[in-house]
């Protein structure tokens, strides 16, 4: 079984755990890396070599057999840079694929909750641009450090074997590096934190208006959409510009302190030579050192403005993996076997996080194989009733059982196999309608998605296209009609076939036709089941076994549909306005 991560940790100490599976290519990477930074402190002192004993003894055969292992030596260097370059990029997208995947899973454990509060676009950004960031960290950010330092540590051994004097100049300006690294940083990963919310959010805007185009076509509102596409694209350059400005300052004065090294260098060796205690072959030497040494300076500077990405796309990502459900199993929790059907709603209290209370004392029997049709008013909590049964939400107080057992005792996989539900918006899936289907239960054959598709009075639909069962439906099932995407969602219950239905206005799409076609084969599926159904159409839940008008967070009235026309009151008067409508 895999270990699962803990994400309290250190931000580094989490980036690093994903390296363990790959560690393999990673030493292949850092083994190149190391190889390349021997290769580029050998050539100055081959050099120095060769000027002061090859070329003033006239030793030239020696000199050009130097010279060219020199060249051999530059051709494995760059076959050194191919592998790294491969085998890096290989490592940080396998690096970057597991912490998709670990990510992706934590989507799915959070709750209805998370998803009120947060946009697709926003979450996609964080599944896409800030891992590639995390990734890029990931690969170039050890290979960068160790070739870095390694090269400087090198140079200023061979520095200080060259000319001491000379090297304890370059060790001097090493602390001024260090310090406007340090200095430069947290601004940097500050201001790369602050682009990427701004980019979730324009990614956010982007998806909303492309999803809604057919929308603003009709409204003839491009215009609007438009400017609210340019007030987060300037937000989103100003925040990028404070981040250039703190990498500029960086880049700035990272070349100001370099400049200055090389010209404290060859002032100080020339005066060195002035006095005759240094000669001209020692102080090339010694520049041909700066140079090697400024080229990983260089390289880190490029590194600090991956790692205030890469850092800060971590962060983002730990934010979120930190988040626990707000739906929280019991340590061990019940299986819901063989269920009956049995339901009670015993003083439920519920409210979003506005605090005003949806559902208000609500007590409730559906005694298993029962078909309850739940009405009332827009925004009376008849939804929110039906979406507590599965643990889409918890009770502030009270409680619901099924068959005995409070709903918040049993394992949340277990309890949702049990209930199925056909929502009013109808969501498909950009695939096949075979598989839209299937979905309900992935592993019935092709032959019992036919029979469900016949029983949801779709498979006559589904034969007269081209392509049958293997229609592609588009996105969110734009290319079907809005009855047939409802009878494919119906047709997924039919095959899922739970012991409990929860209907939310399953047939609102449907012309009146289809819609008496479809009562018939809800009538036979609820047999033996209990099936809760949410109505706004009150014609179409007289045969209901009990009727239940929630007003205002509370059960008003119940009773047959009899019953409740004697009666008189509330839902007789909705009735008959109803009826007067039609």
């Amino acid at each position: 079984m895999e270990k699962k991560k803990d994400f309290n940790r250190s931000l580094f100490s989490i980036f690093f755990s994903y390296f363990g599976p790959h560690k393999k290519l990673f030493i292949i990477d850092m083994t190149c890396a190391f190889f390349v930074a021997i290769v580029d402190i050998a050539f100055p002192l081959v050099s120095r070599f060769a000027m002061y004993e090859l070329l003033p003894g006239k030793i030239y055969k020696t000199f050009f057999t130097v010279m060219a292992i020199m060249l051999i030596a530059f051709a494995l260097r760059a076959i050194f840079y191919y592998l790294i370059t491969y085998i890096g990029h290989t490592f940080g997208i396998r690096v970057e694929a597991d912490i998709r995947e670990d990510l992706y899973k934590h989507f799915q454990v959070l709750d209805f909750d998370f998803y009120d509060k947060n946009r697709t676009g926003k979450l996609m950004n964080r599944l896409t641009g800030d891992l590639f960031e995390i990734t890029e960290l990931a690969h170039h950010g050890p290979e960068d450090l160790l070739i870095s330092i390694a090269t400087i540590i090198g140079a200023l051994i061979v520095m200080f074997a060259v000319e001491w004097r000379l090297a304890i100049v370059v060790l001097v300006m090493l602390p001024l590096f260090a310090f406007i690294v340090m200095f430069c940083r947290k601004r940097m990963v500050d201001t790369s934190v602050k682009v990427k919310v701004r980019m979730a959010d324009i990614n956010a805007d982007i998806e909303s208006t492309i999803s809604g185009m057919k929308t603003s076509k009709a409204f003839d509102n491009s215009h609007v959409d438009y400017k609210r596409f340019e007030k987060s694209n300037e937000t989103y350059k100003n925040s990028k510009g404070d981040y250039y400005k703190a990498f500029g300052l960086f880049n700035g004065a990272l070349e100001f302190s370099i400049c200055t090294l090389q010209v404290a260098v060859i002032a100080f060796g020339g005066w060195l030579i002035m006095r005759e205690q240094l000669n001209y072959i020692d102080l090339i030497t010694f520049t041909l050192y700066i140079t090697t040494f400024i080229t990983p300076v260089r390289k880190l500077a490029t590194l600090a403005e991956l790692f205030a990405s890469g850092f800060a796309g971590l962060t983002r990502f730990v934010e979120i993996m930190r988040l626990e459900p707000s739906i929280k199993e019991t340590a061990y929790p019940l299986e819901l076997a063989d269920a009956k059907g049995d339901i009670r709603l015993s003083s439920v209290v519920f409210s979003y996080d506005d605090g005003k209370d949806v559902l208000n004392n609500v007590t409730l029997d559906i005694k298993a194989g029962e078909c309850i049709a739940i009405v009332g008013h827009s925004g009376g909590g008849k939804s929110t009733l039906c979406q507590l049964l599965p643990r889409f939400y918890d009770v502030d107080s009270g409680s619901i059982t099924i068959d005995g057992i409070d709903v918040r005792n049993l394992s949340k996989s277990s309890l949702r196999q049990n209930i199925g539900i056909v929502q009013q918006d109808v969501f498909l899936f950009a695939d096949t309608i075979l598989e839209n289907i299937r979905y309900g239960r992935p592993d019935a054959t092709f032959e019992e998605v036919v029979e469900a598709a016949k029983k949801a009075e779709i498979y006559d639909d589904i034969m007269a296209m081209e392509k049958g069962f293997d229609t592609y439906v588009g996105e969110r099932g734009t290319l079907l009609s809005g009855g047939q995407k409802q009878r494919v969602s119906i047709a997924r219950i039919f095959l899922k076939n739970p012991r409990i239905l929860i209907l939310d206005e399953a047939t609102s799409a449907l012309d009146s036709i289809t819609e008496q076609q479809i009562q018939k084969s809800f009538s036979q599926l609820s047999q033996g089941r209990t099936t809760l159904i949410i109505a706004h159409r009150l014609a179409t839940i007289k045969d209901a076994t009990r009727i239940v008008l929630i007003e205002d967070g509370r059960i008003k009235e119940m009773g047959t549909h009899e019953e409740l026309m004697e009666l008189g009151c509330s839902y007789t008067e909705l009735y008959n306005a109803q009826s007067l409508l039609n």
